[in-house]
């Protein structure tokens, strides 16, 4: 254990606890923060993920083949990897409430606008703008977690975060599937479309209510104490000596380092396996027979309970091991193992259910598991664009996913071809992200 020139003891190495201040300041920290942004993320995701639901009656009602669907579907990613890296370098700059209010105003009348869609070409331009307007929501919201807490708490922070991506799938399954089923027919438009409006407006809300509820930085939080701010700083501050310089002192450096595109790569791959759960699960349960949109919700939000326990689970444990790369690695195994099982046993809908459920938790672990690496690798001026950039390129994943499960899909009457691809492309990246990074890459200590 250590300790800074205020007096501040600071332990972050293996299995030690927060001083009994630090741990009141970030309860309190905890509280401020984590319920707002998990709500955000939750109507964020909501958003992404909804379209697998409108697709149960949207295609039928507008002509879409499943390639179509796959395509609109995965092409709100080229979108967002445009915007990517210049929106977070704009939040370094007029920070996160400004952000925060332009992202999620956009993206919330873009995403209920989606209800007026009648052609390809219109769900493929309402997408991509979807994509466009909501860049930089993820990468910022990562970054905005750097200035707040040390590395060793980063994996279970960005955990508690993420599992509004659960939390969307739980309710938004079934919430999704009633809107379709009661609503339809209502001022004469149909189900999905009244899914669309209802789904997408609280996003405009929230980013109203971004720049009321949150602050910039520690120093701009009034709800802080002068005391308060400086146990914030001094524990930052040693997580950085602790940690040690940083490997860039700029983005352009960054650029030219090989890891950041190892990283991007592993991203990608395990992006690619989260997308098969997003914009396909609903699909996969319907092909065991069911045909009811509520029945269909109800049954694709238990391998998003289980997945979020798991989730919360391991990224704990990573933290308190402050091992990340097998961690990581172990999640995408778990993951593609799971979606081969269920491909198997498409005619044990409880069983297949199980298998979902155990790549439900690998899939989803995947994602803080990932980002405690990059947090730890890059710092300082390199932090906001690098973040940026591996998780823009990443995204790419988020397109091949869809797409190339509708043609399979569209192909062969099955998306089971696709969920080989997309089990093997995270086995690969599993792989090289267990090569291209060795363990002393990354800048947090381990101590026994």
């Amino acid at each position: 254990m250590s300790t800074d020139t205020s007096g501040i003891a600071l332990p972050f190495t293996r299995g030690a606890a927060l001083t009994d201040e630090q741990a009141a300041v970030y309860r309190k920290v905890n509280l401020r923060l984590i319920p707002f942004l998990f709500i955000c993320y939750v109507a964020a995701y909501l958003d992404r993920i909804n379209i697998g639901f409108a697709q149960l009656q949207m295609k039928a009602d507008l002509g879409f083949s499943d390639a179509v669907y796959g395509l609109g579907a995965g092409i709100f990613f080229f979108g967002y990897a445009l915007f990517e890296v210049p929106s977070n370098l704009l939040l370094e700059k007029i920070g996160a409430r400004k952000t925060l209010l332009r992202i999620m105003v956009l993206w919330g009348l873009t995403s209920a606008g989606m209800m007026f869609v009648s052609t390809p070409t219109q769900l493929y331009v309402a997408r991509f703008l979807l994509g466009l307007f909501e860049a930089g929501f993820f990468p910022g919201i990562i970054l905005y977690f750097t200035y707040w807490y040390p590395s060793g708490m980063r994996a279970k922070i960005i955990a508690l975060f993420m599992s509004g991506m659960a939390v969307a799938g739980i309710i938004g399954g079934p919430l999704s599937g009633w809107i379709m089923n009661d609503m339809a027919g209502v001022n004469g438009w149909a189900g999905w479309q009244w899914m669309f409006l209802l789904e997408g407006l609280p996003a405009v809300l929230l980013g109203v209510m971004a720049w009321f509820l949150l602050q910039d930085r520690p120093s701009d939080a009034r709800w802080l104490s002068t005391r308060e701010k400086e146990v914030i700083e001094g524990t930052l501050q040693q997580d950085q000596r602790t940690l040690g310089p940083a490997h860039h002192g700029s983005l352009r450096h960054a650029l030219r380092d090989p890891k950041i595109y190892i990283l991007a790569f592993a991203y990608f791959t395990f992006i690619a396996g989260t997308y098969v759960i997003t914009f396909w699960l609903p699909t996969i349960v319907k092909s065991f027979g069911m045909t009811d949109p509520l029945r269909i919700g109800l049954l694709t939000a238990i391998p998003y309970i289980i997945g979020a326990v798991g989730m919360v689970l391991l990224s704990k444990h990573s933290d308190r091991t402050r091992e990340r790369r097998w961690h990581a690695a172990g999640a995408a195994f778990l993951g593609g193992a799971g979606l081969v099982v269920a491909s198997l046993l498409s005619g044990h809908l409880a069983l297949a259910l199980v298998a979902l459920s155990f790549a439900t938790i690998g899939i989803l672990a995947t994602m803080p598991l990932f980002w405690a690496m990059p947090t730890a690798y890059l710092s300082g001026p390199a932090a906001a664009g690098g973040i940026a950039l591996i998780n823009s390129l990443g995204l790419i994943g988020g397109f091949v996913s869809p797409f190339v499960i509708g043609w399979f899909k569209t192909e062969t009457g099955s998306v089971n071809g696709g969920l080989y691809f997309v089990t093997a492309l995270m086995v690969l990246g599993a792989i090289t992200l267990l090569l291209g990074i060795p363990a002393q890459a990354l800048r947090e200590k381990r101590t026994d």
